[in-house]
């Protein structure tokens, strides 16, 4: 058992609580290993009725992934620890996705990356006013995985697209408003929640119905009208060219952000959208990101990302390529092909 993640069962209910508080909860290999350890056994429990996931201490639900391994697997393992992470990680997500008995995500602090893959299989996603919804991983050269193609290509609109290609962050209320989170809960209430929730796990959609506050306006509602038309295309060139072609304030902001993320994360993300939303099973999407993944790991992008935001944090990544115009559709492609035979993600 790992010290990165407590593990306790409170009477009829399940309780995952992240315990990684200096790395914002980042998960590890050995954190879905334990996850999933714990959570196979509650499956076939009869004394579990439901399963709660929070954080132990400090501001983040959960920050992502381990990105420091998986730049040191890209670079010298030739990144077998990172597919090794990602297949374990997936596993997880599917399972979450797929329980039979109800799970409450407590999303109280950052909720980026792999902390998204934990909260949204959720069958209750709580939000607070301190929650921070993102998906970065374009600004270093990766992409949004752990069901994020899957997740994001289902919200309204082009909000998914939007998301993806930015990073853009959203709060509790916007997380709420978009149906990312299924409740919007002060942070002062959720030990009581908790507690409740523990007494009577079969009262779960009550209890948290009658801790419900109305949440504070979602500024993303006010930028709908200009994500839906800018965003539009499922091609980065022209998505590009909107925002330039528009002239507002709002879409030359988007726009200087765009231009900081990688080109080629940005078109696997846009392609990964797309072809999400014509998979049938959750099964399918992690199969597709796995694919992805493995090959992502090894891009230049990815370890020149991580070098310029987070190892030498100077924030001047150099893609390669450097515009859109430089990655042709063979390459993307090729990113998506499947894997040999042996080597693709299976479920548990």
């Amino acid at each position: 058992m790992t010290e990165q993640i407590n593990i306790h069962t409170h009477g009829a209910v399940g309780h995952l609580s992240l315990n990684r508080p200096k790395a914002l909860h980042a998960l590890t290999t050995e954190m879905c290993t334990a996850m999933i350890g714990a959570l196979t056994g509650w499956a076939g429990d009869e004394g579990i009725a439901a399963v709660m996931i929070d954080h132990a201490e400090g501001r983040g639900f959960c920050a992502g992934g381990d990105i420091a391994m998986l730049r040191n697997s890209a670079l010298n393992d030739g990144g077998e620890t990172g597919r090794a992470f990602f297949h374990e990680e997936y596993r997880l997500n599917h399972q979450l996705f797929t329980y039979t008995k109800p799970v409450v995500a407590f999303m109280d602090g950052i909720t980026m990356g792999g902390g998204v893959g934990i909260s949204q299989p959720a069958t209750y996603r709580v939000a607070t006013e301190n929650t921070k919804f993102a998906m970065p991983e374009t600004g270093i050269g990766l992409f949004p995985d752990v069901g994020g193609g899957w997740y994001l290509s289902r919200l309204p609109g082009r909000i998914g697209a939007f998301l993806a290609l930015t990073g853009a962050r959203l709060d509790g209320a916007e997380c709420h408003a978009v149906g990312l989170a299924t409740h919007y809960i002060s942070s002062e209430k959720l030990a009581g929640v908790k507690a409740a929730i523990i007494a009577d796990p079969g009262n779960i959609q009550a209890i948290l119905d009658d801790a419900s506050e109305a949440p504070p306006e979602a500024r993303i509602l006010a930028n709908r009208e200009n994500i839906d038309r800018l965003f539009a295309s499922d091609t980065l060139e022209e998505i590009l060219a909107a925002l330039e072609a528009d002239g507002s304030e709002w879409a030359a902001k988007e726009l200087k952000t765009l231009r900081t993320k990688s080109p080629h994360s940005c078109k696997v993300a846009l392609r990964q959208l797309a072809e999400s939303l014509a998979l049938g099973t959750f099964a399918e999407e992690m199969r597709m990101e796995y694919r992805i993944g493995g090959r992502v790991l090894l891009s230049h992008d990815f370890a020149e990302g991580v070098r310029a935001l987070i190892v030498d944090k100077t924030g001047d990544p150099q893609w390669n390529p450097a515009t859109p115009e430089g990655i042709t559709e063979d390459t993307i492609d090729a990113i998506f092909a499947p894997l040999p035979d042996g080597e693709e993600w299976t479920p548990l």
